[in-house]
């Protein structure tokens, strides 16, 4: 009689995975950004929350938690029980922070499974409308002639962002200061307020100022032109080794079954079909992905391993 009570306990335990993931979601998902609110990745990530919840049944909640160019956010899932109710909504950097950083309190590989890419964009150089700054010549010609004395700001050491203006000094072989903020949000009211002279920023945030001419779209970070500037240039076009895509991607806890990661996916994955979103994706001058993990996660391993080559060629210093 024992015998059979533990096999039946084994067996209900050894159902309790299928069972947890048809019945999924059954309460409130947790979205964790990893940035203040008020940046692009918070409007993307709570418009494709709200689609996403429609299609579960379930609302997915934003929970903003800025820190450490988003380390701290990203730990904090990392850290979560993977049972589908903890997601991370973040951006590029997560790629970027295993070369600039001593040590992390988690494995962006390892202690994570890739949902799905979600977006792709450029990031683009921007200059203050004050500046006189009008060109990527006219941004090089100052800083040569004035080593050291103009100011970039962005979103955190290890964001691409950082990386994308490194890799400019040393293909351009200027000095320039480095100026980090906590998030996109404080960083553009630095900018417009003429503390900096200069950003590099994902274009999504970057539109409406351009197109209220209170900030000079300098350059472009992606292969070719952007549709939405044709006629901004691409940073390649005149050093080729600067080339970097922002990404916004969905990730879980490494420990969640595959089953509720692809349901994950599909909600995304259907949000992102939705016309209102699409519309306010072409308005930031971004792109639609939806790749499924098994995409996603190769090409994120790739990116990783990209940028600590990149890092360790132009020796920047880690942090810690």
């Amino acid at each position: 009689m024992k015998s059979a009570l533990v096999l039946v306990t084994i067996v209900a335990t050894l159902a309790l995975p299928a069972y947890a993931a048809d019945n999924y979601p059954n309460r409130p998902v947790r979205v964790v950004v990893p940035f203040p609110a008020g940046g692009a990745t918070d409007v993307v990530a709570r418009l494709i929350g709200q689609k996403a919840a429609d299609k579960a049944g379930q609302p997915f909640i934003i929970d903003n938690r800025g820190g450490a160019a988003g380390n701290t956010g990203s730990d904090n899932v990392a850290k979560s029980a993977g049972d589908g109710y903890s997601v991370l909504h973040t951006v590029s950097s997560l790629a970027l922070s295993p070369a600039l950083y001593h040590k992390l309190p988690f494995d962006p590989i390892k202690d994570f499974i890739a949902v799905t890419q979600l977006t792709a964009s450029p990031l683009v150089i921007v200059a203050g409308a004050k500046t006189g700054i009008n060109s990527l010549a006219d941004l090089v010609a100052r800083a040569k002639a004035k080593p050291g004395e103009l100011n970039f700001g962005s979103g955190g050491v290890g964001n691409p962002q950082h990386l994308v203006m490194e890799m400019l000094k040393a293909e351009a072989g200027i000095d320039m200061v480095h100026v980090p903020f906590k998030g996109d949000a404080p960083l553009f009211n630095s900018l417009l307020a003429g503390d900096i002279e200069l950003a590099c920023v994902p274009l999504a945030t970057a539109l409406p100022h351009i197109q209220a001419g209170t900030l000079k779209a300098i350059a472009v970070s992606s292969a070719k032109r952007n549709r939405t500037f044709p006629d901004t240039p691409a940073i390649s076009e005149t050093y080729p080794g600067v080339i970097t895509t922002s990404w916004q991607g969905w990730f879980a806890p490494a420990a969640t079954p595959r089953d509720i990661v692809m349901k994950l996916n599909g909600y995304a994955r259907a949000a992102l079909q939705a016309p209102e979103v699409l519309d306010v994706l072409q308005t930031f001058g971004s792109e639609a992905v939806g790749s499924t993990p098994d995409e996603f996660g190769p090409t994120f391993a790739a990116e990783v391993e990209r940028y600590k080559k990149i890092v360790a060629r132009l020796n920047l210093p880690l942090q810690d």
